[in-house]
């Protein structure tokens, strides 16, 4: 699993929104600019994340994104999950993969221990405890 420039950047904005509390809002050009994310492309992934649930938006002179949940709930697989389509380390262990060698296959089961292993790992890494830098 490769992980793309969105999953990167969606993840490094919510462990921002994280260590400032994640209650009260903050401003989009603020998390661009601290984050060093292209402000249209931010605007992108805050629209994701905000349709899966994880943040939500106030407009207004005081507007900005907050976390919804609790960073110590929140983990970095909730977030990847939004950004990437697929956590698979290859392409027959993919959602929608079909192998005709699938039965037969010495390897198969070494791909779905390897993706279970990175699943299990990105659910370990909470909002706050990334936040904390733990």
């Amino acid at each position: 699993m490769i992980v793309s420039a969105k999953g990167r950047y969606a993840l490094r904005v919510m462990i921002a929104l994280a260590a400032k509390g994640g209650r009260e809002p903050v401003p989009l050009k603020e998390l661009a600019l601290g984050e060093e994310i292209p402000h249209k492309f931010l605007e992108g992934i805050m629209t994701e994340l905000a349709k899966a649930g994880l943040v939500e938006s106030t407009r207004g002179k005081n507007g900005g994104y907050r976390l919804t949940g609790d960073p110590k709930v929140c983990t970095a697989a909730d977030v990847l999950r939004v950004t990437e389509s697929s956590f698979a380390a290859a392409a027959c262990t993919g959602a929608n993969a079909e192998c005709p060698r699938a039965e037969r296959c010495p390897t198969l089961p070494m791909w779905r221990a390897l993706d279970g292993a990175v699943d299990d790992l990105l659910k370990k890494y909470t909002l706050d405890e990334l936040a904390r830098g733990i």
